[in-house]
């Protein structure tokens, strides 16, 4: 389910995602579920990772002067916060998810 229809936001990262899990599930659907899903999370945190790094090393370079293009830093910031939120976004659903499994009686 495209979740951009559901939120009214239009984000590349979240198509990028998204197509990415859709992808993913296709290829490994005899596989283990629970090994793509743990995979797709792990490259999600990486890349949210390679994310906040770039902008990082973006505020760094503005801060020494070598870039001056207060535009691209703060388009490079707003990705690797979308991308944070995104992150968080998952966890949370996640650690609901397993909460209430737990709550489960038998």
């Amino acid at each position: 389910m495209d979740i951009s229809s559901l939120t009214n936001i239009s984000s590349d990262y979240i198509t990028q995602a998204y197509n990415q899990s859709k992808a993913a599930s296709a290829q490994e659907e005899n596989s283990d579920s629970f090994g793509s899903v743990f995979d797709t999370a792990v490259k999600m945190l990486n890349e949210t990772n390679d994310y906040q790094n770039d902008a990082e090393a973006a505020e760094v370079r503005f801060m020494l002067g070598e870039a001056t293009n207060t535009h691209e830093l703060a388009a490079i910031q707003k990705k690797a916060n979308l991308a944070l939120d995104y992150t968080i976004a998952v966890r949370d659903k996640v650690l609901e998810a397993y909460r209430e499994i737990m709550n489960m009686t038998i």
